[in-house]
């Protein structure tokens, strides 16, 4: 609304031109934490994978809390952080974020989620303890699992259980 003529104005109350913006520039996809496809920082195995949304594998995993099996010796955490860790390094392969079905695997693979062979769960034991506690013998745990393995489904990896040190060799 206008100010009438006859009322007077301090100088502060005057109505001023705006200043005016400039378009914007092109935007350019340069910072830091983009991924750019295909990745353009290292992807060995002891920096991971990223992907979207990988918290959310903690809350897919609590779920299989009551289907573990474990042996004497192991920790809850640990296993949980360990598959975990699997899970997002295989659903940050496929550009994806975690499912159950990539907890799933990671569990059905080391054995968790029915009675393992004895030998598989001797390896496991000493290769999980600790691993929720000590980030690069996590990242150690992961780097252990082939690519092969990590694209596998999860029918596969049950009907391979049998033959778990070939599932397991990185060779």
């Amino acid at each position: 609304m206008t100010q009438p003529t006859h009322a007077p104005l301090s100088f502060f109350d005057e109505v001023r031109p705006a200043r005016s913006l400039q378009p914007p520039r092109r935007w350019y996809r340069k910072r830091p934490s983009e991924l750019n496809l295909p990745y353009s920082y290292p992807v060995e195995k002891p920096y991971g994978m990223p992907g979207p949304d990988q918290g959310y594998a903690w809350k897919v995993a609590e779920g299989f809390l009551d289907q573990l099996v474990l042996k004497t010796g192991e920790d809850v955490s640990d296993v949980l952080a360990g598959c975990v860790a699997i899970a997002t390094e295989r659903a940050g392969i496929h550009g994806r974020a975690p499912h159950k079905g990539d907890i799933e695997m990671a569990l059905t693979l080391w054995g968790y989620l029915d009675e393992a062979p004895s030998d598989l769960v001797e390896y496991r034991r000493d290769l999980f303890k600790g691993v929720s506690h000590d980030y690069w013998s996590l990242r150690e745990l992961v780097a252990r699992i082939p690519l092969a393995t990590l694209r596998l489904s999860v029918k596969e990896v049950q009907s391979g259980s049998s033959q778990w040190k070939q599932l397991l060799s990185n060779k």
